[in-house]
């Protein structure tokens, strides 16, 4: 995942819920709160795999894999957003 991050690979997706994004998240990421993800799979489908899902301290991003990764969907569990933005910066 790590290496994925690395490479600009996926898509970003924060499961935060908007106000928490709005107070920082990384960079070219989109916001798809965890509550409104089982509404949202049509869209989700749609972003460039995998997806790498993230949060404040990694609890929302695991329970947004197992939804997401039971539903077929290519993704991984990123953590925090801060060790997303971590990872990116490894690249640089």
């Amino acid at each position: 995942m790590e290496k994925i991050i690395r490479k600009n690979q996926g898509t970003v997706v924060d499961v935060r819920t908007h106000r928490e994004f709005m107070g920082g998240h990384v960079a070219d990421s989109v916001n798809f709160p965890l509550n409104d993800i089982p509404e949202k799979m049509e869209e989700l489908k749609q972003l460039q795999p995998p997806l790498i899902l993230c949060c404040a301290s990694g609890n929302r991003s695991r329970d947004a894999h197992q939804f997401l990764s039971q539903n077929g969907i290519e993704c991984y569990n990123g953590g925090s957003w801060l060790e997303v933005i971590f990872y990116k910066s490894k690249n640089k």
